[in-house]
C-alpha cells in the first residue's frame, strides 16, 4: 500500500470511521531538469533570504500571511491544526445527492480511503454497502493542506474513494466562450450521432500514453547514441481554410467503420437534401403543372407570331 498522505476518520451521522487516505492515482510523466547548455550542469532553485542573502533549509522556513506592506504575521503548523474546525481530523459526511447532479468539471484529485485498523471494519463496510444499495454518493467536507475542502465519496470496486471538488465560487462561467447561435442542417446532426454511434467502445481501458513511449524511446535513443526516431507524417491543415463539415462528417465515419473492421460503405448524405425532397410536389401536382406549363409556352409562341403580322398591316395602312 502506497504511504498514507492523511489520518482521520469518516464522520457518518453518529457513526465514526478510521480511516487512512492514499492516492488513488500514478504520476508516470517524465520529468526534465534543467541545465547549462555550455557545461550541463544542473540549474537549481534556491530559496534565499531577501534580507541577508542566505540560502535556507525546509526546516528553517516558517509561514506567514501579509496583511499590510511591510507586516507579515507568521502562522505555525500547530496553530492551524488547534483551529476549532470539526473537519479539521475528520471527513465529514453533509449529504447525498444523485451521482448525476455533480458537475465534472468540479472534480479534482481522487484518494482511496483505507480503513485504520480492525475497529473500522465493519462501519466502513456498513457505508460502502449503503453507498451502493442507495445509488447515491456522499458530499463531504474535510481540511486538509490548509484549506476546508468539499469532496465526493463513491465506491470503486470493494473500496471506498474520496474525490476532492472545487467550490462553487471556484467555477468560472463559460457564458463568454459559448459560439453564437448556429444554423445546423438535420442531415449534419444525424451523420455526427452516427459518428459517435461508430466510435463507441465499451470502456477506455485500452488507452496509453503514446506521448509518454514516445519519449521514452527518444531518451533511449539518445542515451545509446542511436538514431532518432523518425517523425510521424501528419498532414497539416491550411490555416483559415473553410471547412466541409459534412463531407468531414462522412469521412470520419468511414475511417470509424474500417478502425472497428465494419462494413465500411457510407451512403454519402448531402445538407439540404432531405429538405428538398420535403418539399417536393407530388406526383399529380407536378403532371399538372407541366401541362400549365405547357400550354403558357405554346400561347406565347403563337403570340409572338401574331405580332410580325399586324406590324406589317399597320404599315400599309399608314402608307395608303
Amino acid at each position: 500500500m502506497p504511504r498514507p498522505l492523511w489520518t482521520g476518520a469518516i464522520s457518518f451521522g453518529l457513526v465514526t470511521i478510521p480511516i487512512k487516505v492514499v492516492s488513488a492515482t500514478e504520476n508516470h510523466s517524465i520529468s526534465f531538469h534543467q541545465y547549462h547548455q555550455e557545461d550541463m550542469g544542473r540549474i537549481r532553485t534556491r530559496k534565499v533570504c531577501e534580507i541577508d542573502g542566505k540560502v535556507l533549509s525546509q526546516d528553517e522556513i516558517g509561514k506567514g500571511y501579509e496583511v499590510a506592506k511591510d507586516r507579515t504575521v507568521p502562522v505555525t503548523d500547530e496553530e492551524l491544526d488547534r483551529m476549532p474546525l470539526p473537519t479539521a481530523k475528520a471527513i465529514e459526511i453533509i449529504a447525498f445527492v444523485e451521482a448525476g447532479t455533480i458537475d465534472p468539471v468540479r472534480i479534482s484529485d481522487s484518494y482511496y480511503l483505507a480503513v485504520d485498523g480492525q475497529v473500522a471494519a465493519k462501519p466502513y463496510a456498513l457505508l460502502r454497502k449503503a453507498l451502493e444499495r442507495s445509488d447515491k454518493v456522499a458530499v463531504a467536507k474535510f481540511a486538509w493542506h490548509n484549506r476546508e475542502r468539499l469532496g465526493l465519496l463513491r465506491v470503486r470496486d470493494d473500496a471506498i474513494v474520496l474525490h476532492s471538488m472545487r467550490w462553487p465560487d471556484e467555477i468560472r462561467s463559460p457564458e463568454s466562450l459559448a459560439p453564437r447561435e448556429t444554423e445546423l442542417d438535420e442531415d449534419e446532426i444525424e451523420r455526427a450521432v452516427q459518428l459517435t454511434d461508430s466510435m463507441a467502445l465499451d470502456g477506455i481501458s485500452g488507452f496509453r500514453d503514446r506521448y509518454r513511449e514516445a519519449l521514452e524511446e527518444l531518451l533511449a535513443a539518445k542515451s545509446e547514441g542511436k538514431a532518432l526516431p523518425a517523425a510521424a507524417g501528419a498532414e497539416e491543415e491550411e490555416p483559415g481554410k473553410v471547412m466541409d463539415l459534412m463531407a468531414a462528417l462522412n469521412e470520419s465515419v468511414k475511417a470509424a467503420k474500417e478502425t472497428r473492421g465494419e462494413d465500411a460503405t457510407v451512403h454519402e448524405m448531402t445538407p439540404g437534401k432531405r429538405r428538398a425532397r420535403k418539399k417536393a410536389a407530388p406526383a399529380g401536382k407536378k403532371t399538372a403543372a407541366k401541362k400549365t406549363a405547357a400550354k403558357r409556352t405554346d400561347s406565347k409562341s403563337a403570340t409572338a407570331k401574331k405580332q410580325p403580322a399586324r406590324k406589317a398591316a399597320a404599315k400599309k395602312r399608314t402608307a395608303s
